[in-house]
């Protein structure tokens, strides 16, 4: 039986956590068990998860999975289930290439060759998106997301709403009526002011609009779903079958979201899409995070029938000191080509980590956090 033998965590710019499980055997699998600006915090979950699993088999994924999940009483939120996917990833990695063979080959093999796949304009404070759209369009990308808005208070001014429909129609011109336009609200604008930017931007025929409430207020989606035709996203801010569920039993998502490396890793997110499969629910799992993450969403698109589009960060503003491709040694899988990308063929998630590179830059490390942003009158603001 193999059996793991080691571990090592590697927190690396721009505001990634990277893990690598070692087994007695000599193979290794990566994971990335990242939390955006909670690294620190979910890498010692992961130490402290890890070391339940030592000694035990790593082909195990199943058993595994449910040991991190069951055995500690409490469960469920962002830092456990991030460190939860993270080791998952890792594990998988490990099975594909013990076994020679990409992990989708591994849960039944491929119903698609590749995906469509989105790039990021605008930043958090979204300016020259018009420009910024068509230059996406010329390289190859078919369709974009950007965040809606910056600061939102819960009654706020028309003018920013009008700002709004100005930088999504400035793309809708510049890249024509059936360029795929995706707009972030980001959970910063809430139930009163969502339902105006809602009607406002329904005649620019959006792709979807993600989080147009936060997720602890998902039963007001029904109210937006009554004004408009657009199709709703949303699930980066849920972690598990059982967060989605009531969801998905409410009929008013039309794609979700999870993060494989926030909800529970390729094992969880493979269910929920299930669940969402027969809900008539697509997926998009959410991705603004580094290549191994990527890679694990990319091998559960491919068997995955409702997938539909995939995040992907090369290029995103997050990405100022280094970028997707810098830490793998074979960029090529993710060769994007007339906005889509091919599954990864490669044994495990596919890509090969540039483990010389990622122990230089954990030198480096990082505290990455978000901004905090105030509104006029003092109060915080959603981000």
């Amino acid at each position: 039986m193999m059996k793991i033998k080691d571990f090592q965590t590697y927190i690396v710019p721009p505001r990634w956590l990277f893990l690598k499980v070692e087994t007695d055997e000599g193979i290794s699998g990566w994971g990335e068990p990242v939390i955006e600006g909670k690294a620190a915090t979910v890498e010692t979950a992961v130490h402290e998860l890890m070391s339940q699993l030592i000694g035990s088999d790593p082909l195990k994924i199943e058993d595994a999975w449910e040991k991190m999940y069951r055995s500690g009483f409490y469960r469920g939120g962002p830092i456990l289930m991030s460190a939860i996917a993270g080791i998952d990833q890792a594990l998988w990695d490990i099975k594909g290439k013990k076994f020679n063979t990409p992990v989708y080959q591994l849960m039944g093999g491929a119903v698609r060759d590749s995906i469509k796949v989105y790039s990021w304009v605008g930043g958090d404070r979204p300016s020259n998106v018009g420009q910024a759209a068509l230059e996406r369009k010329k390289a190859g990308f078919t369709a974009i997301k950007m965040n809606a808005t910056n600061e939102l208070q819960m009654i706020d001014s028309y003018e920013k709403i009008d700002d709004v429909v100005a930088r999504v129609k400035a793309i809708r011109d510049a890249c024509g009526p059936y360029f795929g336009i995706a707009v972030d609200f980001h959970g910063r604008v809430h139930k009163p002011m969502a339902k105006i930017l809602a009607k406002a931007l329904e005649p620019y025929n959006l792709m979807f609009m993600e989080e147009p409430v936060l997720p602890q207020n998902n039963e007001d989606l029904g109210k937006i779903t009554e004004l408009v035709k657009t199709p709703v996203a949303t699930g980066e801010r849920m972690f598990s079958r059982w967060d989605f569920k009531h969801l998905l039993e409410s009929g008013n998502a039309d794609i979700i979201q999870p993060d494989l490396s926030h909800a529970g890793g390729i094992t969880e997110c493979k269910k929920i899409a299930s669940m969402a499969e027969s809900y008539d629910v697509a997926v998009a799992f959410h991705c603004p995070l580094g290549p191994i993450a990527l890679a694990a969403c990319l091998q559960v698109d491919a068997t995955v029938y409702n997938a539909v589009i995939q995040e992907q960060s090369l290029g995103i503003h997050y990405n100022k000191t280094n970028d997707l491709l810098d830490y793998v040694k074979n960029p090529e899988v993710f060769q994007y080509d007339n906005g889509y990308v091919k599954i990864p063929q490669g044994p495990g998630l596919g890509v090969e980590v540039n483990e010389e590179l990622v122990k230089e830059k954990a030198k480096e490390s990082h505290n990455w956090r978000n901004p905090v942003w105030r509104h006029e009158d003092g109060t915080i603001s959603e981000w």
